[in-house]
């Protein structure tokens, strides 16, 4: 083990920087009725546009709803403010509830899962396309699938102080970002083990499709040590994708990977083709129509303008915030993350970053890091699971407790900078869940299927229930009502304006945003 000890002591002299620490989430959730199925109906018009509203809009699906915080330097206020928009939305849905769990509710046939509507204008239609693209690609059903993001930044002068090399400030960011993927990349297992909380799916997910699943009860299967059926193949993950594989060892060589995937066809999808009956099916016939559709569990991101691309944001200014993407909705929380994940997540994302992240071999890409992240999260829970490093072989108990003890500095360091004991609670919580494998998200929610009797769907539908009333139950101070309201509304005008203002056709838009992909190059990199 190449432990490196002295790395977060080269932080703890300046450990207040770290209050500098930025982090946000983006917390999907379906819509559906009071019976547990999709919700059929248009995205509610109260809840303003999903076009345009910085804090509600949708994802794939109409009723795939997106709840979005801003950025915040501490995780009070950023819960604070996801569990003040779970409270508007479900003050202001009609009939209907959030299902708080990553795995679909009870799905229609694909025909009748809609996809997500954005208005008429060029922006809302290229948006919309995209999606009957993944419709196209993926399946709807698929796209149904929910979680949890979190983003994350560090302040520029922890940079300095890891000494993560590099000129000017965009290379020193960009360079210890990607140090900070690939110690992710190598350890992500863990994150499977302990927030995992989807080993079990409805029937309908499945109908007509073959697979290895096993039957809980009529309505319900699910694989027995499954720690997150939502991350496994069975769930983010298709063909054409897994010959993809982007390097994380430098910002130049993950962008021109990206750029290929984006620009170069694919036979299955020139099959497709972009029309069917005149009209837009999907915006390309390439690997990846946009950069986003690239599935993985964790993304260098950079703010972008309006109509630029990614990946031009990306080259031009370097990456700004890391996005992890492979958090499942916690079932048993009512705004779907709890406070010792957010608080384990900081120190876990300090560890990856802080620690020596050497470069990957094999084309910049680690084999045995994917394979460990997809054994885990089909059988996590195993008794004695054996998980390769170094291409030897190593325990999941052994490997999990061995990353605690070395994440615990960083909890310690983040607890000095906020004068809390947070983060060590949180710790705590985590490293009981590697000697007790009863104690994660996962076995409690198998073990609550097999106490009650219930299905998967009628127990997420009772949870889910519950945390629509315990929601109902706290209203919004009259002030923050009136401010959700305004944004709605702002939001609606927003659109008619965006719409009023197109003047060209969608063909011509299209075009145009294709065009806008350049090959990138990183002006600002002094290791080309």
């Amino acid at each position: 083990m190449n432990q490196r000890p002295e790395r977060h002591s080269l932080l703890r002299p300046e450990a207040q920087v770290l209050k500098g620490i930025l982090r946000g989430i983006e917390k999907e959730g379906l819509r559906v009725d009071p019976d547990g199925n999709l919700a059929r109906t248009p995205h509610p018009v109260k809840l303003g546009s999903a076009l345009t509203h910085p804090k509600i809009t949708t994802d794939y699906s109409e009723a795939l709803l997106e709840l979005i915080t801003g950025t915040h330097g501490n995780i009070e206020t950023l819960r604070g403010e996801l569990t003040d928009i779970h409270r508007f939305v479900a003050s202001q849905l009609d009939n209907e509830i959030i299902w708080n769990q990553s795995m679909p509710a009870i799905l229609p046939g694909e025909a009748d899962i809609p996809i997500g509507w954005y208005g008429t204008s060029n922006t809302g239609m290229l948006k919309h396309v995209y999606r009957r693209g993944l419709a196209e690609r993926y399946g709807k059903a698929m796209q149904c699938i929910a979680g949890v993001h979190y983003n994350f930044s560090l302040p520029d002068a922890v940079w300095s102080l890891l000494d993560t090399g590099g000129n000017r400030i965009e290379e020193q960011r960009s360079l210890g970002y990607m140090a900070l993927i690939r110690n992710f990349t190598r350890y992500s297992w863990l994150l499977m083990y302990l927030f995992g909380a989807s080993p079990a799916i409805s029937t309908s997910f499945v109908k007509g499709q073959s697979h290895q699943l096993e039957r809980f009860d009529d309505d319900t299967l699910y694989l027995p040590h499954a720690t997150s059926l939502r991350m496994s193949d069975l769930g983010y993950n298709n063909k054409a994708q897994s010959e993809l594989e982007l390097c994380y060892n430098d910002i130049e060589t993950f962008l021109k990977r990206l750029h290929g995937a984006v620009t170069t066809p694919f036979p299955a999808y020139e099959a497709i083709g972009t029309h069917r009956n005149g009209e837009w099916i999907q915006l390309n016939t390439n690997l990846l129509q946009i950069e986003n559709e690239y599935y993985s569990s964790i993304r260098p991101k950079r703010t972008v303008e309006r109509g630029e691309r990614p990946s031009t944001a990306l080259a031009a200014r370097g990456i700004q915030y890391i996005e992890v993407r492979c958090l499942d909705i916690d079932p048993f929380c009512p705004i779907g993350i709890p406070e010792t994940t957010s608080a384990f997540m900081d120190a876990f994302l300090l560890f990856c970053a802080a620690e020596d992240s050497p470069m990957f071999a094999n084309n910049g890409f680690c084999r045995d890091s994917s394979d460990n992240f997809g054994v885990v999260a089909k059988r996590g829970r195993e008794p004695g699971l054996m998980l390769v490093r170094q291409n030897q072989p190593v325990s999941l108990r052994d490997w999990g407790q061995e990353l605690v003890e070395r994440i615990a500095p960083y909890a310690e360091l983040l607890d000095l900078a906020y004068n809390t004991d947070m983060h060590a609670r949180a710790l705590a919580v985590q490293q009981a869940k590697v000697h007790d494998i009863s104690q994660t998200p996962s076995a409690q929610l198998l073990e609550q299927l097999k106490d009650t009797g219930q299905s998967f769907h009628a127990f997420t539908l009772q949870q889910s229930q519950a945390h629509h009333q315990a929601l109902l139950a706290q209203p919004l101070p009259a002030e923050t009502l009136t401010r959700f309201q305004h944004l709605a509304a702002e939001s609606l005008a927003d659109q008619v304006e965006i719409e009023n203002s197109d003047t060209e056709s969608f063909d011509d838009y299209v075009t145009r945003y294709h065009e806008a992909l350049a090959e990138p190059v990183v002006a600002w990199s002094n290791t080309r």
